[in-house]
């Protein structure tokens, strides 16, 4: 293993009806900040039990933070917090408002008056964060767990990513019951999403031993294979349920990753596909992954082997059949939640992908485990999923 340190100070509340207990993780003191999305808990009930848990309280709400968070919006709550004078956040939702609320967080102790270079920078210079505490809506992202954000900044057509030891959540509620009211779509994401997170902490070309950290990744992936579908079919499998969201969970705390190397560029390209035509982020993640494997084929193979081994159960002694045939498993697996998987699926304009290359050229990014995807590589990668 590389050397790493782990750190997660999150208290995670998992179970049943954990959302009335909130109050117990708020100081009664406290200025409340309400975060939420477009409304779906005010029709599935989430608002009201929170509502009445904390009807002691001092609540500030600001609703209708996006799917891909926009910074247009969230300077707009950063400004809010900033004038009632708030103590503490709460985010309901699913990662989208949760990675909201850590730019909101950072944002009002932050002293550049271009908030947009807090999240150029990566974090780095955050320093401090107003303390926030999360109810998960959407299992997905795996954001009530750990320390990292994106953020989309519409005008720029930049989607980015930073991350602070400042922006860890308090504490985050799961539960499992919240999952009985979404819609099969979100679901889909979710799963997918999830699956995503682990592989690219999973397959890459490491020759670094790391059997625990091997073994979580694929239990996790296997249980998102077997319960995900189960979710998908029947929402209201709560057993399925609760194993779906806590693997989504423990998909990227920070566990995983620790001691082994890290991809992560079918997520930047995938980033671009969602600025560029609007496509939810775990269906970038379905389109691009496969293509990057593809690509960088002999230098994952061994590790894809594996995953075909002990993931999906393919038998045989050539690495490289059971490889290619592990890629095909993972892309009838996303297709098996109506997921598309070409970007031809998904827009007429596919002309569009050829501006991602050079926005790469421009930012001198190297992607890959071994930062030696360039933006030509890149170009490549997306030929292969036209």
């Amino acid at each position: 293993m590389f050397p790493f340190e782990l750190y997660n100070p999150t208290k995670l509340v998992f179970g049943q009806n954990k959302i009335e207990t909130i109050s117990k993780y708020i100081h009664p003191n406290d200025k409340v900040l309400l975060l939420y999305g477009k409304g779906s808990i005010l029709k599935n009930g989430i608002y009201h039990k929170i509502k009445e848990a904390l009807k002691d309280y001092s609540i500030v709400e600001f609703s209708g933070i996006e799917a891909n968070p926009k910074y247009e919006t969230l300077i707009k709550a950063v400004e809010l917090g900033k004038k009632e004078s708030i103590d503490f956040i709460l985010a309901v939702g699913g990662g989208s408002v949760i990675d909201g609320t850590k730019f909101i967080a950072a944002a009002m102790h932050y002293n550049d008056p271009d908030l947009w270079n807090m999240v150029k920078n990566g974090g780095l210079d955050i320093e401090e964060a107003t303390p926030f505490g999360t109810i998960l809506t959407l299992p997905a992202t795996s954001s009530e767990m750990n320390n990292g954000a994106v953020i989309t900044h519409s005008e720029k057509q930049e989607k980015l990513i930073f991350k602070s030891d400042a922006c860890f959540p308090q504490f985050s509620i799961l539960d499992p019951l919240v999952v009985e009211s979404l819609p099969k779509r979100q679901i889909a994401n979710g799963v997918v999403d999830a699956f995503v997170h682990v592989l690219e902490q999973y397959i890459t070309d490491s020759t670094e031993s790391a059997p625990i950290q091997d073994g979580f990744s694929e239990t996790i992936l296997r249980t998102l294979i077997k319960e995900g579908t189960k979710v998908f079919k029947d929402s209201k499998n709560t057993e399925a349920a609760e194993n779906f969201m806590f693997a989504s969970t423990m998909a990227l705390n920070g566990l995983i990753r620790s001691g082994v190397a890290q991809d992560w560029a079918t997520h930047l390209i995938g980033h671009e596909l969602t600025v560029l035509f609007e496509i939810d982020h775990a269906r970038t993640l379905a389109i691009v992954l496969p293509g990057v494997w593809q690509v960088m084929f002999d230098e994952k193979k061994k590790k894809l082997a594996q995953y075909g081994r002990n993931v999906w159960g393919i038998t045989g002694d050539d690495d490289a059949d059971i490889a290619e045939k592990a890629i095909e498993k993972t892309e009838e697996f996303f297709q098996s939640f109506d997921i598309l998987t070409r970007i031809t699926e998904y827009s007429e304009k596919c002309y569009l992908v050829w501006e991602i290359p050079p926005r790469f050229q421009k930012r001198n990014w190297m992607l890959g485990e071994n930062k030696n995807i360039d933006y030509i590589k890149v170009e490549e990668i997306l030929k292969t999923r036209l």
